[in-house]
């Protein structure tokens, strides 16, 4: 049996929204089968610029790997942990128009489903719909084929196509079971890039490593492997019927092997611990190993492959050494105080310097923007905090608020302001579109400036907390697990 047949395939929590199904609104979500793309080719210009800023403010550190260069079509696969957070990465480190597919309610709830259908995205109802009972199920045959359909024409024509595979926003370190639907609409893409002369489309397996991946102002690695070429199903008929704008299932026989060596590739840019604690475990002695031999880990890239390499060197034991178990409690420790490894200087012990100027520093430049900050997005970023600690779409969806927040700003509220701010002023005149557009840039980088004091505000409270720990039992309770673990990281050469 492969890793793939042995994975989670828990069907999610159904949230209130996606219960409903909307037939009217999805019946009128734009498609195509002719290989156009289905969206606003204007709207996505200015999408993908609110979807920019959105990133710029949600994430701190920010590193990706360049993607690697195709000609024909792509469809971005990566695991689902981090809610819209997770397309958004994707969106944001390629340059082609996006299509994505994804649960019908994105299609139809209100101001989200507005901008997914003019960004031309595809809805489906799922199992964890229908097994439940949640919509009809010659209605979701209808429409998920007309979806699936239309994501192997576009991305045929040479469109890049964003999916989650495991269908589902989860929690866990490990990668759950894949849905074929994806791998079914790339060999249909494959068929009919090959029919129309078209170079073959490829799927490219996406790692989204985030330090924390629902704290707000977190750091993310997108890492990219090799893309996966798409077998050309042999069938000619098959890719006839596709070109006539039917949708034909693909035979399992070919479905299956594609999908488990997806999830072999994707699983290899995950976690793929048996736990969090686990995993946070291996970061720790990625630090302790880099300081031992006085190279320590300055970015999250750094970290995440020394955390892989650590993983790769203990995958053959069977069960948990001394190392991992005391590796475990250090970092858990470490974790229950808001901290990580990077908390530990090179000898070993707990940093103790607080840092009260950075964090004086952070109120004054905080205080600096707020006149402009504040009325401009402090309302938006109050009910993203708000509306994210109280979801019922569970952890993963938090920093979904946060970026609907920080997106929708650009689009409605400032613009709004400015409008109203410009009229109160100077009454309409044929310069208000320049003093519109100076007043959103003026409230982008104030908000740059704002942001940066917030990060300087929050160095400075990691800071204390590393030194409220220093002095604690629990600090010097580190300070001897680690002092155990060093010995042993040559077992990690």
């Amino acid at each position: 049996m492969t890793d793939s047949e042995n994975a989670p395939d828990i069907l999610p929590g159904l949230s209130a929204s996606a219960t409903r199904i909307n037939t009217k609104k999805l019946e009128g979500v734009p498609w195509d089968h002719s290989g156009e793309h289905p969206g606003s080719p204007l709207f996505w210009s200015i999408i993908s610029r609110a979807l920019n800023i959105a990133w710029s403010y949600i994430l701190r550190n920010i590193e990706a790997d360049p993607p690697p260069e195709v000609e024909g079509g792509v469809v971005s696969t990566s695991t689902h942990i981090n809610g819209l957070v997770d397309p958004l990465a994707l969106i944001n480190t390629q340059e082609r128009r996006i299509i994505t597919i994804g649960r019908h309610d994105l299609m139809t709830m209100p101001v989200i489903g507005w901008i997914t259908r003019r960004m031309g995205s595809q809805p489906v109802i799922r199992k964890a719909e229908l097994s439940r009972g949640v919509g009809d199920s010659d209605f979701a045959k209808r429409i998920n084929q007309r979806s699936l359909l239309t994501m192997s024409h576009c991305v045929a024509s040479g469109h890049a196509a964003i999916v989650m595979p495991e269908g589902k926003s989860h929690q866990d370190s490990k990668l759950h079971a894949l849905r074929t639907g994806p791998l079914r609409f790339t060999l249909n893409a494959a068929c009919i890039a090959h029919q129309k002369g078209l170079p073959a489309p490829v799927i490219q397996p996406v790692g989204l490593h985030f330090r924390c991946h629902h704290w707000f102002r977190t750091d993310v690695y997108v890492e990219f492997s090799d893309p996966i070429r798409i077998p050309l199903l042999p069938d000619e008929d098959h890719r006839k019927r596709l070109i006539n704008g039917e949708w034909v299932e693909p035979p399992a026989e070919e479905v299956i092997p594609l999908r488990d060596r997806l999830y072999d590739e994707l699983s290899i840019l995950t976690p793929d611990a048996p736990d969090w604690e686990t995993y946070r475990a291996w970061h720790l002695l990625g630090h302790l190993r880099a300081n031992s031999s006085g190279t320590p880990l300055r970015t999250l890239k750094e970290e995440v492959l020394a955390a892989r390499f650590v993983r790769e060197r203990l995958r053959p034991s069977v069960g948990d050494s001394e190392l991992v178990v005391d590796a475990r409690e250090a970092a858990e420790i470490l974790y229950s105080n808001d901290l990580d490894a990077r908390a530990l200087d090179q000898s070993g012990r707990i940093k103790a310097k607080p840092r009260w100027m950075i964090g004086v520093l952070g109120v004054l430049v905080m205080l600096l923007a707020s006149p402009i900050t504040i009325p401009s997005t402090g309302l938006q970023a109050f009910v993203a905090w708000y509306a994210g600690d109280r979801t019922d779409e569970g952890l993963d969806a938090r920093t979904t608020h946060h970026m609907l927040g920080a997106g929708l700003s650009p689009l409605i509220f400032w613009p709004a302001i400015c409008l109203a701010a410009i009229f109160l002023i100077e009454g309409v005149t044929p310069m208000s579109p320049v003093y519109l557009a100076i007043s959103m840039v003026a409230i982008h980088i104030s908000n740059l400036v704002f942001l940066r004091g917030y990060d300087m505000w929050t160095d400075f409270a990691t800071a204390s907390r590393s030194a409220k720990l220093a002095s604690s039992d629990q600090g010097r309770r580190v300070e001897e697990l680690v002092r155990s673990i060093n010995p042993g990281l040559g077992a990690l050469k």
